[in-house]
């Protein structure tokens, strides 16, 4: 059993699923006419959102939120592989949540990504704050996805 098995369970396990509430519209990336104010996340993890997203917007307010796509959501649960992989992605435990995809793609380092620009930096703390990390920070690639330490 891995690391992310021993403390969040089975990937997938439907009861380990829950809404972490966040306190403005994230818009659907690939359909910002969609809004949302929630994501499903594991259980574990739903108070660390509920806090990551209470600080962004008292650091940044809506305004410069939605000036920088910060309100642009790209998923945090859903079962698959990492892309390109075998093995489960984090997003299959609902640990792991992507932002603004568009302007951070994958494979994008921080010469492209807007998330490795110091507008950002606070963005980033929040989520380190909270035991959270960011593959951009970490790997140089990727910068769109945190993910819950383990």
């Amino acid at each position: 059993m891995t690391k992310v098995e021993n403390k969040y369970g089975k990937a997938g396990d439907e009861s380990n699923l829950v809404y972490a509430k966040v306190p403005f519209k994230l818009k659907l990336s690939w359909g910002a006419a969609v809004s949302v104010d929630k994501v499903k996340c594991h259980k574990l993890v739903k108070t660390d959102l509920e806090n990551i997203f209470k600080d962004i917007l008292q650091v940044y307010g809506l305004d410069k939120i939605e000036k920088l796509g910060i309100n642009l959501f790209g998923g945090c649960y859903n079962y698959r592989n990492m892309r390109g992989g075998t093995k489960l992605s984090m997003h299959s435990w609902g640990i792991a949540i992507d932002l603004n995809p568009e302007n951070n793609l994958l494979r994008w380092g921080k010469d492209k990504a807007v998330f490795a620009k110091p507008e950002y930096k606070q963005l980033i703390d929040i989520f380190y704050k909270h035991g959270w990390i960011n593959l951009g920070v970490e790997k140089n690639y990727d910068w769109m996805h945190f993910e819950k330490k383990v």
